[in-house]
């Protein structure tokens, strides 16, 4: 029997909430920035408290148990109530200026900021989407708080937070021009993703012309379901419905990428936003 009278632990609940969105104790205690053991102490302590296993859990699989779902939108109610009394009493709210490459902000990017909402509904993030390069640069001069990107030539600085498989993409059943010049889309420079495609096929002798330059990958991705071309990407960010056709034309096997976080947030809970959001990317992009 249950002490309904004694409140509940909203670090547990926490604790509980990123567990079922992350389907993961790893990825909610990096969020937390504890261990995998504390995070599992909570949630004992949460369902012995609510007298109900909330989550089912077996060596490959976390997922809500019949209670925990029952449980889990009463869970986020009560947190997002605990954030509006504290932000109340607050000077101004939380804001995190945050840097996107345009090469990494993949399919998983609503379900990141949704993640970031759901953990602070009052953070206020302004973001900007660009360049891998101008966007390491604006980051490095203090003109943005955090920055998600491509990690950029010899620095090994930053939480890597996955690793991309890169392809050469094309439309379905798209041939090659019979000049025998691969066309290239691509972004424009600077483009690390760019730079290593074009210098992988000069030394491979791997003839190739600009047939598309593209301001933003989605653009780029209409381009290759067009036809126009191929184009070296990321397989996680390549356009539903294009195929890789590096090894059936020869084209030259693409390096492996690193995504890397950049952070210089002081703000304790601001950080706290920040670690759901490399926990919530790792779970999503596989990293």
């Amino acid at each position: 029997m249950t002490d309904i009278a004694r409140p509940l632990d909203l670090d547990a609940v926490q604790a509980f909430v990123l567990i079922a969105d992350l389907r993961s104790f790893t990825r909610a205690a990096e969020a937390l920035d504890t261990t995998q053991a504390a995070v599992s102490l909570k949630l004992k302590r949460l369902e012995q408290r609510l007298g109900h296993r909330l989550i089912e859990r077996t060596p490959r699989l976390v997922r809500l148990a019949a209670s925990g779902a029952a449980f889990l939108e009463a869970a986020r109610a009560l947190l997002a109530a605990h954030d509006r009394a504290v932000g109340g009493l607050q000077d101004a709210p939380h804001r995190v200026l945050l840097g996107i490459s345009d090469q990494v902000g993949g399919p998983e990017l609503p379900r990141l900021l949704a993640r970031l909402a759901d953990y602070d509904p009052a953070l206020v993030l302004e973001v900007r989407i660009g360049a891998s390069a101008d966007l390491m640069a604006a980051f490095d001069r203090g003109a943005l708080d955090a920055a998600i990107l491509r990690r950029q030539g010899e620095r090994r600085d930053g939480e890597r937070l996955t690793t991309d498989r890169m392809g050469w993409f094309a439309a379905p059943g798209w041939r090659k021009r019979p000049s025998g010049e691969l066309p290239l889309i691509a972004l424009a420079d600077p483009c690390g993703v760019r730079t290593a495609a074009t210098r992988a096929l000069d030394a491979t002798g791997v003839k190739w012309m600009e047939a598309f330059i593209g301001g933003g990958v989605t653009a780029v991705g209409a381009a290759v379901l067009a036809g126009l071309g191929v184009a070296p990407l990321a397989h996680r960010v390549a356009p539903v419905g294009a195929v890789e056709v590096g090894g059936q034309m020869g084209l030259p096997a693409l390096p492996p990428t690193e995504v890397v976080l950049y952070s210089n947030v002081a703000d304790p809970h601001a950080r706290g936003a920040l670690r759901t959001l490399a926990a919530t990317f790792r779970h999503e992009a596989g990293g």
